[in-house]
Order: structure tokens, then C-alpha cells, then sequence
């Protein structure tokens, strides 16, 4: 088996609240649909981007995959055995094996603590037969990987001593101290500078190849997506509207919506700044996202009477998969 996740079908809908009233209503029939039939797979060693604007479901899927909050539907095997069920202590050993890096460095690392106790803390949680010693050696170790040396000088220090590069490879460190197999990484460099993104996608990339981890990265930037991933999911109002090869999927994007996406990249070339960007999308007001049918229907350029309607997610060739009635399944 070369897969360490597997999602199928996996859904999650937030009851709406609109007044005192709705709390006490057992038949409540809004729902939000924060993720509404995701399947994907992760192969061991493989990096998968699920990409998408804010409130796409993205941040909402890993936590499920975490059990952080748990599914309406679905399964999620991961390493070969359904998780879904799990209670206790199979899920804190899976918890071991599955950890995450959080968007922003700035609010995700305790300042009271030291980058000792901070990177710590999941051995003091889940690894307490060892000493303390071992599990300072462990720590120390951890930001050595991350390249946070010397590790000595730098484990002594609180959070607000450190740049927002330096706390971001904390979060790394602390992620890694584990020996996890799977990282969640949300949005990992988007509260970063410029000049520092490129240094830590480079390590999570270097990081990924030589302790051989797989990751779910979550971005809404698909210049860095192409970077680090090998595979990829357009996520849109909850569903995967696009997946496929990195390469195949930003090379040839099909669905309109990972069309508009890519025309918002910013253009890094001087010369082209003044020239007005276009991009594919219906401007102004956007009605609420439809229940049924496409999700897309009320900004896409393309829209049809058939969209109301819900397209299938069809494969093109290539393993290029897009859920559009543009493409006949």
C-alpha cells in the first residue's frame, strides 16, 4: 500500500444560527456546507495541495482529518485503517503520527514559554516514558532540522526574541519532534515575508524529501502550491471542483474557477505591472452559494440552465479529474 490518506466522500455542514430562537428549533434545515463530498488521496512521500479562497472549507478539512471536529459522513483511512472511529488511546497514537504547522507564527507559539517548552510540549503529551533528558535531546535535535542553530542558544529563548522566519521554523520543529508521518500545513507561509517564504517552503521541501513525510499544504497562493506539491485539489465551497498532477492541473486548468484563481496571481515581472489584469469572474455582488447544482454558477462567465444541475467530478486523461459541465463526463 502506497497511500497514507484517504478520504472518501467526506462531509461536514454547520448548522445556521440566526437568532435566540434557532438554538432551541430541532428542525433547523440551514446548513453551511463547509465541506460537502471530499475525496482525495495522499500517497506516502507526496505532497497534496488543496487550494482555494478563504471559506472554501480548506482549514475545516484538516481539522477533520485531525479529528479535531468530527465528520457527518465519510471515511478517512490513514495508513491503511479507518480513523474514523477511533476513541481514546488509538487516537492520541494516531495524533502522534499526524501533526500540523499553523498559518500564523505570531499567535500559534505561546510567548510565556521558552522554544524549549514550546517544541516540548507533544513529548511531555504523548512520550512521557522518556526522561527529561531524552527529551531535551529530542528537542534539540528538532530545531537542528529545521535549521535553528545553535539549537543550544535558540531553545532558551521566548517567541518575541525570534523573527517571523525563526518562529515559523518553530512551528516546524514542533511539528516534526514527533517523527510524524503526516503534516498538515496550513497556509504555512502566507503570514511571512516575501524574502522568507521561499527559505521555508525550501526547508519544508528539503524536509519532506530526506525524512521522507507527506503533506496536506493548504494555500490560497497558487504560485507556492506549484512549488511544493506534487498533486493537487481545487477546493470550492466545500467541494473539489479540480485535482490532478501539479504540473497538468496549473499548466491546463480547466475548471473556470481554478482559471480565475490563476489569473490573480500577482505578475512578478516589472514591466507587465501596468498592464490591467483580467480575470475570469463575474464582478460585483455574488448571490449565496447555491445547495445544489454548481457552486460556481453565480460567478462564472460559462454558467448554463444545466448547471443547476450538480456535474460529476469526471476524469480527463492524465489523472486530470474537473467537475464542470463544460467537460462532458
Amino acid at each position: 500500500m502506497n497511500e497514507i490518506l484517504q478520504l472518501d466522500n467526506v462531509k461536514k455542514y454547520f448548522p445556521i444560527r440566526r437568532s435566540i430562537k434557532d438554538m432551541f428549533r430541532k428542525n433547523n434545515k440551514s446548513y453551511v456546507r463547509a465541506v460537502d463530498g471530499v475525496s482525495l488521496t495522499i500517497e506516502k512521500g507526496k505532497a497534496f495541495v488543496v487550494a482555494g479562497e478563504s471559506g472554501s472549507g480548506k482549514t475545516t478539512l484538516a481539522r477533520i482529518i485531525l479529528r479535531a471536529i468530527e465528520l457527518d459522513s465519510g471515511s478517512i483511512v490513514f495508513d491503511g485503517d479507518d480513523i474514523t472511529k477511533y476513541e481514546g488511546n488509538q487516537l492520541k497514537k494516531f495524533r502522534t503520527n499526524v501533526q500540523m504547522i499553523h498559518q500564523d507564527p505570531y499567535t500559534s507559539l505561546d510567548p510565556r514559554m521558552r522554544v524549549l517548552d514550546i517544541v516540548m510540549e507533544p513529548l511531555n503529551i504523548h512520550n512521557k516514558d522518556k526522561s527529561k533528558q531524552e527529551r531535551i535531546e529530542d528537542v534539540l535535535g528538532s530545531l537542528e532540522e529545521v535549521r535553528l542553530e545553535p539549537a543550544t542558544d535558540i531553545a532558551e529563548k521566548f517567541p518575541n526574541m525570534l523573527s517571523g522566519g525563526q518562529r515559523q521554523r518553530v512551528s516546524i520543529a514542533r511539528s516534526l519532534v514527533l517523527k510524524p508521518k503526516l503534516i498538515l500545513a496550513d497556509e504555512p507561509v502566507s503570514m511571512l515575508d516575501v524574502s522568507v517564504r521561499a527559505e521555508i517552503l525550501e526547508l519544508m521541501k528539503n524536509l519532506k524529501d530526506r525524512l521522507k513525510l507527506s503533506y496536506l499544504y493548504i494555500t490560497h497562493d497558487l504560485s507556492t502550491a506549484r512549488y511544493i506539491g506534487d498533486e493537487i485539489g481545487i477546493m470550492y465551497a466545500g467541494k473539489i471542483v479540480e485535482a490532478g498532477p501539479i504540473e497538468q492541473v496549473l499548466l491546463n486548468p480547466l475548471h473556470p474557477y481554478t482559471q480565475a484563481l490563476l489569473d490573480a496571481i500577482s505578475e512578478p515581472e516589472p514591466q507587465n505591472l501596468e498592464k490591467e489584469k483580467i480575470i475570469r469572474i463575474k464582478q460585483g455582488e455574488t448571490r449565496d452559494r447555491p445547495h445544489t447544482g454548481c457552486r460556481f454558477i453565480h460567478r462564472c462567465l460559462y454558467s448554463m440552465d444545466i448547471c443547476k444541475s450538480d456535474p460529476l467530478l469526471g476524469g480527463e486523461e492524465d489523472d486530470h479529474y474537473v467537475s464542470c459541465f463544460i467537460y462532458p463526463v
